[in-house]
């Protein structure tokens, strides 16, 4: 049985990814290496935990024993690699985590990768031909777009946060894994992701949480940033894709074409929210507060998908419209049975 390591795979992306790929392929078997910090939690995998095909190790990606130790049992033959610190706010006040968890990191896993992997630069051990390391990266490491534009493969990097730029620096490092050593290397880039699982501090279970608390519903600035917004489970279904049938080396950019301000975001959560829990008086929008915008806000992020849907055959599955719908649902069933 093939052997994949998925690192990270506890967080909010990275569970849902593995519910979905470890219920698809009971013929390969998943190691899921996390920390378990603030982000990972082992509530997101509970519905998995006993699967035959799957194998829980609580641990850190910048423990080189460690991985090593793991890729020897297990003979791993393949990693997916979303273990990252990713909270802006977190990077601006503590940053140093961020380039350790980041860089050094995925430093650590493309580094054994090769020595398990290779026996010389671009000459893969017998048997280990097709072993591939996918890199999950984001959109925020090309910085800021004006009006109008999109990021596609080709764009300039220009990261504006501690968290952008330690991105920026593990894509790098992928980059010169495939270009000096011949690992077999692919990074996505996405675009801001939304559904189920999310952590609590992030833009939209934030809302939720605000307006069903009755507080103020806290929006940077002037509510006019905006991000591409891309449903959680298609952006699951593009790394797979990348990760079975992408071309060694290539980065693919991964958005939801969803493109929506922090307003329209606040606006649409509290209009559903007035029709499904109604308040005893006016609209959940009532609540909404501007607050002092964080340093380095980028203004906008929108990503140009066209190659890993012309390339892949990959296509989004959810609009926005239909994927707030199922998070809304989701959290106020999670949160109902808590009460």
């Amino acid at each position: 049985m093939k052997s994949i390591l998925v690192t990270g795979g506890c967080g909010f992306i990275g569970s849902n990814f593995l519910v979905y790929f470890v219920n698809k392929y009971p013929n390969l078997k998943i190691i899921n290496l996390d920390l378990l910090t603030y982000a990972g939690n082992l509530e997101n995998t509970k519905e998995i935990e006993n699967k035959e095909n799957y194998i829980f190790i609580q641990g850190d990606i910048r423990n080189p024993n460690l991985i090593q130790s793991i890729f020897e049992k297990y003979e791993i033959e393949g990693v997916i690699h979303f273990a990252a610190e990713s909270h802006v706010d977190n990077s601006i006040e503590n940053p140093e985590i961020f380039l350790q968890t980041n860089i050094l990191g995925t430093f650590q896993l493309l580094n054994l990768a090769y020595k398990h992997w290779m026996q010389k630069p671009f000459c893969p051990k017998k048997g280990k031909e097709a072993a591939r390391f996918l890199h999950v990266s984001t959109d925020e490491v090309y910085g800021s777009l004006g009006e109008s534009g999109f990021f596609t493969e080709k764009t300039p990097y220009a990261p504006n946060s501690p968290y952008s730029a330690s991105k920026a620096g593990s894509d790098f490092i992928v980059r010169s894994y495939h270009h000096t050593y011949g690992l077999n290397t692919i990074i996505t880039n996405c675009s801001n992701n939304y559904g189920p699982k999310q952590h609590a501090e992030k833009l939209i279970p934030t809302i939720l949480r605000k307006a069903l608390a009755q507080h103020p519903i806290p929006i940077y600035g002037d509510g006019k940033n905006i991000r591409d917004w891309l449903y959680v489970l298609d952006h699951c279904k593009g790394v797979e894709l990348a990760f079975f049938k992408g071309k060694s080396g290539e980065t693919y950019n991964i958005g939801g074409r969803n493109e929506r301000t922090n307003n329209q975001i606040a606006q649409t959560i509290c209009k559903i929210l007035d029709q499904k829990r109604p308040r005893s008086s006016g609209s959940y929008a009532d609540l909404i507060t501007y607050v002092p915008d964080r340093p380095g806000h980028d203004r906008r992020y929108a990503i140009d998908a066209t190659k890993i849907e012309r390339e892949l055959g990959w296509k989004a599955e959810e609009n926005f419209e239909t994927g707030i719908l199922k998070t809304i649902d989701w959290y106020l069933e999670k949160w109902d049975k808590k009460d």
